[in-house]
C-alpha cells in the first residue's frame, strides 16, 4: 500500500460525505451535525440548517429526554441499533454531534429521502410572514 493511499475510506464515502455539509469522517464512525428544536408536536427531519441538519424533537429538553430521543429516532431512521448511535458532543446545546456506526453511503441516502432537498444546496427559503 503506498503512503498516498487513505485505508480508512473507501473513495465513495469521501464523495458522499462532501455532497452533505452535516456530514464528517472520524475514524471508523461518520459523524452527523444535527440542530435540535425541542418541544416539537412530533420528532422529524426538517432539511438542512446552518449545515447540520434540522430535526424537531417531540421531547422537552429536560433530564436528557430530548437526547435520548434524538438517539432513538435516528437510530430506527437508519434501521440500525441502539447502540450505533452516539451523542458525542452538544449534550445541553441545540447544535449536537451525533457518531453513526454505519456506512456514509447509507447516512447520504437517508438524508437525500429526508432532509428535502438536494445534496449541495440549501433549502428554500420560507416566504416572509404578513
Amino acid at each position: 500500500m503506498s503512503s498516498t493511499a487513505r485505508p480508512h475510506l473507501p473513495a465513495v464515502a469521501v464523495v458522499e460525505q462532501a455532497s452533505w455539509p452535516c456530514l464528517s469522517a472520524h475514524g471508523a464512525a461518520v459523524w452527523l451535525a444535527v440542530s435540535v428544536q425541542p418541544n416539537a408536536k412530533r420528532t422529524a427531519a426538517d432539511g438542512l440548517h446552518d449545515g447540520a441538519l434540522r430535526v424537531r424533537l417531540g421531547a422537552p429538553p429536560v433530564d436528557g429526554k430530548a437526547n435520548q430521543l434524538l438517539v432513538d429516532w435516528l437510530a430506527d431512521e437508519l434501521g440500525l441499533a441502539r447502540r450505533a448511535v452516539r451523542l458525542v458532543r452538544g449534550e445541553t446545546s441545540r447544535r449536537k454531534w451525533l457518531a453513526i456506526d454505519a456506512p456514509a453511503a447509507q447516512i447520504a441516502a437517508w438524508l437525500a429521502r429526508r432532509a428535502a432537498v438536494t445534496p449541495g444546496t440549501s433549502p428554500k427559503p420560507s416566504p416572509p410572514a404578513r
